[in-house]
């Protein structure tokens, strides 16, 4: 008797990727900027808990997300904008003139709900307004920006040269109201605040529109080649004009959780910010060139801002002024990481 011998069948399961293939796919050339922020960032929380101790504790990541939660809002609108080819001074303009506005506004009375409606809408106005420059009238985004960062800076000025304050009882203010999440020993407690909330809430809603949709993929085609992104019939027009509003109006949101959480607001708040998102975003893995950015990667550039100033504060022997320094050293580290990645990606 003979047996029969079976042959594999032409609709078989294929074989699943092996470990090391799926790790080369997720390790790839063009996210080790990310990666090496990340790395960055947990090699800086390990020093923190070797040479000053208490970095590993609930309150001091608490403070963390706390302190930063603006300026991870400003960081993700500004890798929108970078993805893209583009970029905004205005956001720090916007920050100031926002919450100016909002406080002078809470001061007569005005419901907090409108107050924070015409918080963002400022934002939004003003992106759109930088929108139409570049889109319509062909400026270029540095300036286009830069025009609408002294516009702003200079009607903040206008409005008031001294800090304003928020009266107690204020509706804004609950924003900045601290929620204890976890009763740990002494002070050592996991708190948060609803602006933080709101700042996850904006990372959430990022990644889905950049990463899940077809604006996001749009985005990412603007950034690679304007022109072709126009041959392939893609939206680019009311693309790169949704840009700017989206960077705007989250300006305007950074506006009202900085607010609520300090209580005042004045002329001069938020120089430089706009420098502290674009660092963010960059040292997170976003390509100044355009066409390649991580949301996720964003957020950890801006946490690795933030902790290196708690570091600096602990350590107390460095001058605040070298905070500049060492952001200009390690975004000049990143920009040249990732010029060494696309070479390699040209060969």
């Amino acid at each position: 008797m003979s047996t029969a011998t079976t042959t594999p069948s032409a609709t078989s399961t294929p074989p699943r990727p092996s470990l090391l293939h799926r790790l080369k796919s997720f390790f790839r050339a063009d996210s080790l900027p990310t990666l090496a922020a990340l790395v960055i960032f947990v090699l800086m929380l390990i020093y923190g808990e070797t040479a000053y101790g208490r970095i590993f504790q609930l309150s001091t990541l608490s403070n963390l997300f706390i302190n930063n939660a603006h300026l991870i809002i400003l960081a993700v609108g500004l890798t929108f904008v970078i993805i893209s080819g583009g970029i905004d001074l205005s956001v720090g303009a916007i920050i100031a003139l926002s919450s100016v506005c909002g406080v002078m506004l809470a001061g007569t009375g005005m419901n907090a709900v409108l107050v924070i409606v015409v918080m963002i809408g400022i934002g939004s106005a003003i992106g759109l307004a930088s929108g139409i420059l570049i889109q319509y009238f062909n400026v270029q985004p540095f300036i286009a920006t830069l025009a609408m960062m002294f516009l702003g800076r200079g009607l903040a000025s206008m409005l008031s040269t001294v800090p304003v304050r928020l009266e107690e009882g204020s509706g804004i203010l609950l924003l900045g109201t601290k929620l204890k999440i976890i009763d740990g020993p002494k002070v050592n407690d996991l708190v948060i605040t609803p602006g933080v909330l709101i700042a996850l809430l904006v990372v959430i809603a990022a990644f889905l529109v950049l990463h899940r949709t077809r604006t996001g993929r749009t985005v990412y085609a603007i950034g690679g080649s304007e022109q072709s992104a126009s041959l392939m019939g893609l939206p680019v027009l009311r693309t790169k004009l949704l840009i700017y509003v989206i960077s705007g109006t989250l300006a305007g949101i950074a506006a009202v959780v900085y607010t609520a959480r300090l209580g005042s607001a004045q002329n001069i708040t938020g120089i430089g910010w706009e420098l502290d998102a674009i660092a963010a975003a960059v040292i997170g893995g976003t390509l100044l060139t355009g066409g390649f950015g991580y949301v996720l990667g964003s957020v950890v550039g801006a946490l690795v801002l933030g902790l290196m100033n708690v570091l600096i504060t602990r350590d107390g022997s460095i001058p605040p002024e070298a905070t500049t320094i060492i952001t200009g050293g390690i975004l000049l580290i990143f920009v040249l990481l990732q010029r060494a990645v696309m070479a390699r990606q040209r060969e």
